[in-house]
């Protein structure tokens, strides 16, 4: 089903990507736990109109255009060259936004269901090989949420504060590398998580609290 968010893979070879007849990398997959979103996308006889009114609109420029015609090999190519410069942000080379100082704060939740978590994790790995890991280092950052949907919500630690971090950085140079993410219920705070900056991960201590940020590290899996 298009999904008008096609796209170049940058090189990266990511398990369960769709692919198209050639062999060549389409898009990403939904990652495990983001499951009970997927009603959005199949609702029934007709596919996700967000992505049916890419390609009506946008691409064919068609009203009329049935999503029953859409041709795989053919059309993807197309949307991506139509979208290449109005819609696609996935251009790596951020070379020039980052000699201005510019900083990049991503973060995306591994249960999106609507927007695959590899597709940020696909675009950090391609800008920092375009930029190099030096000026990465200073200037980009990806956190991972676990449990996080679409943008917020879902069953993990969903609610954390970005613009403090990133006013930090910027204007002190202090580059984020842990942040504190809750989950609340009823009013009342559950459960906290630090968020660690990608490819690093929260690893338990073995003691204390599961429930608690402070019985966590930042590391790299082994």
């Amino acid at each position: 089903m298009p999904d008008g968010r096609t796209g170049s893979s940058g090189g990266a070879n990511v398990y369960g990507a769709e692919e198209s007849p050639h062999g060549d990398q389409v898009y990403f997959n939904l990652s495990p736990g983001s499951e009970l979103g997927w009603g959005m996308l199949a609702r029934g006889p007709e596919p996700f109109p967000a992505a049916t009114d890419q390609f009506r609109y946008v691409v064919f420029k068609d009203p009329n255009w049935d999503w029953h015609a859409f041709d795989l090999e053919k059309d993807v190519g197309l949307a991506d060259q139509m979208d290449h410069d109005t819609i696609n942000a996935a251009d790596p080379n951020l070379k020039p936004f980052l000699a201005h100082g510019g900083k990049l704060l991503m973060y995306h939740g591994w249960a999106d269901p609507g927007v695959p978590p590899l597709a940020s994790v696909n675009y950090y790995k391609t800008t920092v090989d375009t930029v190099g890991e030096a000026k990465a280092a200073e200037s980009i950052r990806l956190f991972m949420v676990p449990g996080m949907g679409h943008c917020g919500g879902g069953e993990g630690p969903n609610t954390f504060d970005m613009m403090t971090a990133m006013v930090d950085w910027r204007e002190q140079s202090k580059a984020p590398e842990r942040i504190l993410a809750s989950r609340s219920a009823g009013g009342k705070v559950e459960r906290t998580r630090p968020l660690c900056a990608y490819p690093q991960v929260a690893r338990y201590k073995g003691s204390g609290s599961v429930d608690d940020a402070a019985n966590f590290v930042c590391e790299v899996p082994k």
